[in-house]
């Protein structure tokens, strides 16, 4: 029992019934919630012979920590992680990759993988510690994201940006310091964006092994921007230039 997952919110649930529903234990629904978005979603469940057990709005906010659960919340099996390496040999396109080192507000992570489901991301790469994984937050704010983009965690990060780079993979690093601005970059086909963390930015041994910082031009009187606004310019710009 204690390897289940809490999932809560239309948009996670429905995108765990469309690929994963038999991993699904069980949901609890608001009893008092009879809206056609709550019966179109019952009806899937009650499809997938999934067990239902009604709740009132105090006992899913007690579950979810948070009144955000939108009158649904589900207890499921943890998904088995992709291997990185499977995915890279089954893509028949550039690799489009996403690396997040150390972001820790699972608010940021969440959008940034809807970002990423937006803009055709292969996978989205980050280490095991200092990160915030996906937790019932993240794939709430995450819309169904979550279910749909590889999230790969690694033990060490170096190890892997050097794996990559033996695919032919560029490394290219977000930093306000970038000699290179995301207007005047050629962006390469096969490439891996790097994210540093909320505060913090990049550690030195990520930086360090990037091939290119690359900085985001600001044009208005804020020194900086919230990460996950920056990884959608950066990946927005990315898919322009393959397009």
């Amino acid at each position: 029992m204690s390897s289940r997952r809490l999932i809560f919110g239309f948009h996670a649930i429905n995108a765990r019934l469309r690929q994963n529903a038999h991993t699904i234990d069980e949901i609890y629904i608001d009893e008092n919630r009879q809206d056609s978005r709550m019966k179109q979603t019952l009806a899937k469940i009650q499809a997938a012979h999934i067990r239902v057990i009604a709740a009132d709005n105090d006992r899913l906010n007690k579950l979810c920590g948070s009144n955000n659960h939108q009158g649904i919340a589900a207890f499921a099996s943890p998904l088995p992680q992709q291997d990185l390496d499977d995915i890279l040999d089954e893509l028949n396109t550039p690799p489009f990759l996403l690396i997040l080192d150390g972001i820790t507000d699972p608010h940021n992570l969440g959008a940034i993988l809807r970002t990423a489901d937006a803009m055709g991301v292969n996978a989205v790469i980050a280490p095991k510690d200092n990160s915030v994984g996906l937790n019932a937050t993240v794939r709430k704010v995450a819309c169904g994201a979550a279910e749909s983009v590889p999230y790969i965690t690694v033990t060490n990060l170096s190890r892997t940006i050097k794996a990559l780079k033996e695919r032919n993979i560029w490394i290219l690093g977000a930093d306000m310091a970038g000699a290179s601005d995301l207007f005047h970059t050629e962006i390469p086909l096969s490439v891996a964006w790097v994210m540093g963390s909320e505060g913090k930015g990049m550690r030195r041994l990520t930086r360090e092994n990037c091939d290119m910082l690359v900085s985001i031009p600001m044009f208005g009187t804020v020194e900086s921007m919230n990460v996950s606004v920056s990884c959608g310019m950066l990946l927005a710009e990315t898919r322009r230039q393959r397009s």
